[in-house]
């Protein structure tokens, strides 16, 4: 099953959050306090959004999608930018994941959006072969850059 994210699901979300970055080998990256999820989900002008998978048969959280809005200047119209997918490992393989990218791609269609992207590790082979196995490609003619920290801050403070 899955469910739109509610308030209630902040302390969840979080918590998927930090089991996804230690997946990734990154949770000394993942500082977002549940205030921050909470503010960004469900403040006065939400910035993104969220879905949560449930088990069917424990009706524990499995999973979760986190998203948010883009545009594309090239098609005219807005598109899902998938932010974050994660499913418990103990919960893989009974179609958490598929069931919430089909649910973005609901979205998209009911709404008119064109694209549903996302990034991926390079080294997260099970991830890129579930991921081509439901007729997503790669775009391997970008490549993702980031500012962040020091970087950041030192070019926004440039006159």
């Amino acid at each position: 099953m899955i469910r739109t994210a509610t308030p209630a699901d902040i302390p969840v979300i979080h918590t998927l959050v930090r089991e996804l970055a230690e997946y990734e080998k990154a949770l000394e990256e993942a500082k977002a306090t549940p205030e921050q999820l909470r503010e960004a989900l469900f403040g006065a002008h939400p910035a993104a959004y969220a879905h949560i998978a449930v088990d069917d048969t424990t009706g524990e959280p499995a999973g979760f999608a986190l998203w948010f809005l883009n545009f594309s200047t090239w098609r005219g119209v807005h598109g899902i930018y998938l932010e974050d997918l994660y499913v418990r490992p103990e919960a893989r393989g009974a179609g958490h994941g598929k069931a919430l990218l089909t649910e973005l791609a609901r979205i998209c269609v009911e709404r008119g959006y064109q694209r549903l992207e996302w990034s991926v590790l390079n080294w997260n082979r099970p991830s890129i072969d579930f991921y081509e196995s439901l007729g997503a490609r790669a775009q391997d003619e970008w490549t993702v850059y980031r500012l962040t920290d020091g970087a950041l801050a030192a070019l926004g403070a440039t006159p």
